[in-house]
């Protein structure tokens, strides 16, 4: 590892530490979504009114259902009477920004509450089975005021007007049944006041329908004397058991990850997790194997061909023929002995038969070179041009 790969690694290290130094001490933001999970100790949580719920409903003996609340109403409905009924009494309880009971289990409430029991619903909306059966109407006012204040109709608990507008809602009843409804508490709207919490009788029992559910959350239980408000609303619940449904607000989210079924088994738990660690494993001795890139380098180039054809020009374009020739069949010989290891001394049959069998050239293409670089030896006259292409072309079969 080399000097400057090492410091790189100096200040890749030295950034992390600080960006790990700087998320650690900064301030984390306020998450400020509306969970409404009894775990949950942001603002909009559960958590202060999951711990004081017992010394809030005194009169009350709270039972956290954690089915839904078809599950637990059947399985308390008791077939062998001659009439239909629960074995057990009190009141439902429910508290959340959205309505999350399911159809079936709302239907079993509904007849819960008809063989003379209660319920309890803070929430900011209700399915079409509650506007239908107790005959209410429920609207949002768009045009509301930016704060909101809340106070109970009944007078013996005070006009205090609480401010819920952080986390609060613009829901309201803009219908109810004025001769069977109970209203028990306000909220501001635009120009007057709007109704956000009743009791609604429904056959033997009765239903506290509650729409403001973030006065029941840690900001507002914390926030001044809010709890007060809190504390109104819960007056109007029944003596006797209250059961509480938190089967989807207990903090447990289900993950929706694509390895939410491969994680929860643990054989291929484990199997995952052993694929990743070979995987890191291959990628670290990987890394260490490969070498870096060697450079290509260009062989020297040979400039002997290239020099010898210069030359050869050179004599051609003088007109010398006869050492253009001389210089032909000096390169011939050289090439003969330095690859076919054949002495060149004497060019006679027994170098004809010697060269065709190393070449497997035609002999007579052979006999007929011999003759002409010896033609040339003994020969005084100065050769002519034609003379050197005849002696090239026999050159050219041969080492060609």
């Amino acid at each position: 590892m080399n000097r400057t790969i090492k410091i790189y690694i100096f200040f890749l290290v030295v950034l992390i530490a600080g960006v790990i130094y700087i998320d650690a001490v900064r301030p984390k933001p306020v998450d400020w979504s509306p969970s409404y999970v009894l775990r949950d100790k942001i603002p909009f949580g559960l958590y202060v009114f999951d711990q004081e719920s017992k010394n809030i409903l005194k009169q009350q003996k709270i039972q956290k259902v954690k089915t839904s609340a078809y599950e637990f109403l059947d399985e308390h409905f008791d077939y062998s009477q001659e009439v239909d009924s629960y074995n057990i009494k009190g009141t439902l309880f429910n508290i959340c920004d959205t309505y999350i009971i399911d159809d079936e289990s709302t239907k079993e409430m509904f007849y819960f509450v008809s063989h003379g029991n209660s319920a309890f619903l803070s929430v900011q909306n209700l399915p079409e089975i509650f506007t239908d059966s107790l005959n209410i109407k429920l609207d949002a006012d768009y045009d509301f005021k930016t704060e909101i204040d809340c106070w109970m109709a009944n007078k013996n608990l005070g006009q205090e007007k609480y401010d819920l507008s952080k986390g609060g809602n613009n829901a309201y009843f803009s219908s109810i049944d004025t001769l069977t409804t109970t209203i028990l508490g306000y909220q501001s709207g635009t120009n007057n006041k709007r109704v956000n919490f009743i009791k609604v009788p429904y056959k033997k029992g009765n239903f506290y329908i509650h729409l403001q559910p973030a006065a029941f959350t840690n900001y507002h239980l914390l926030k001044d004397n809010h709890y007060q408000y809190t504390e109104k609303v819960l007056s109007y619940l029944p003596k006797g058991n209250v059961f509480w449904f938190v089967k989807q607000q207990e903090g447990i989210a289900e993950s929706g990850s694509p390895l939410r079924y491969i994680l929860s088994q643990p054989a291929l738990r484990y199997a995952w997790y052993l694929f990743l660690i070979g995987m890191i494993i291959f990628m670290i001795f990987n890394a260490k194997r490969r070498q870096r890139i060697i450079p290509v380098i260009k062989p020297l180039s040979n400039t002997t061909v290239d020099f010898t054809k210069t030359i050869g020009n050179l004599y051609y374009q003088e007109g010398n023929h006869q050492n253009l020739i001389d210089k032909k069949i000096i390169y011939f010989l050289e090439r003969v002995r330095n690859e076919y290891l054949i002495e060149t001394a004497v060019l006679d049959e027994n170098f004809i038969k010697k060269l065709h069998a190393k070449t497997g050239k035609d002999i007579k293409d052979i006999e007929h070179l011999v003759y002409l670089i010896n033609y040339q030896k003994k020969s005084y006259h100065q050769s002519i041009e034609t003379d050197l292409i005849e002696i090239n072309k026999a050159i050219e079969k041969i080492i060609s």
